[in-house]
Order: structure tokens, then sequence, then C-alpha cells
């Protein structure tokens, strides 16, 4: 019921190649969870941040870590996941950072709310 789970499901619907990560699950949306980005097999190129803020900053460092290219914090209409310590963290270490939106936005089959909800938050120049 989390935002993340809608997302995952989203990406996994329009064929992208996904890895559940939390360290407190085994399973989400019935596939594999994997506790970290370390433990997953392949060579992971972005990762989509969808937890709570004060855990970003754990999370870029393991980006780093792994050689993750770019990072996107989930974040529209209140702060979301995320957190400016983490950005800058992630920024100063040479990854590509989006700081805020929601990939349903973006995605093919955008449904109408995302696609107003994007409409908005360009007009008002909050998609960074």
């Amino acid at each position: 019921g989390a935002v993340g789970n809608a997302i995952y499901k989203k990406f996994e619907d329009n064929g992208y190649n996904i890895y559940p990560v939390n360290p407190n699950a085994e399973m989400i949306e019935g596939d594999k969870c994997f506790p970290n980005l370390k433990s997953i097999p392949e060579k992971v190129n972005a990762v989509f941040i969808a937890t709570n803020p004060n855990a970003s900053v754990d999370v870029v460092k393991q980006c780093i870590e792994n050689g993750v290219k770019t990072i996107w914090f989930h974040r529209s209409m209140g702060n979301g996941s995320f957190s400016e310590e983490a950005a800058k963290l992630g920024e100063e270490n040479g990854l590509s950072v989006i700081r805020s939106g929601c990939p349903m936005m973006f995605i093919s089959k955008v449904d109408p709310f995302h696609k107003m909800l994007r409409f908005f938050m360009n007009l008002f120049g909050k998609l960074k």
C-alpha cells in the first residue's frame, strides 16, 4: 500500500528490470526483496529512493559504494523521500541527482492524476 509499491508495480508493468530493496522485507509485490544494493546480482545504474528522508543518506552512501550513476528522490506534494544532505552527498560524489517528482508522471501510460501533477509541478518550477 506504500507509494514505493505502486511505483514498483508501474515500472514492472512497463517492462523495466527492477529490484526491490528493503532491509525489513523478504518479498515486495510477490518478488524477492534485497536487503541492500550490494546484494543485488546485477550492476545497478539508477536508484529510485522511496523511503523515509532520514534513511536517504544511507541509501545514497550505498549508491556511491556500488557505482550507481543516477538517483531520483520521490517528492511531489510534500518532502517525500528528499533529503538535502543526501542530495548534496550524491552530487559531491558525481551522481546525477533528480531532486523531485514521481516517475509515475513520466512513465508510459501516465494516468490523468499524474499527468496533471506533472503539468502543475512544471508550471510552478517544482521539477528539478
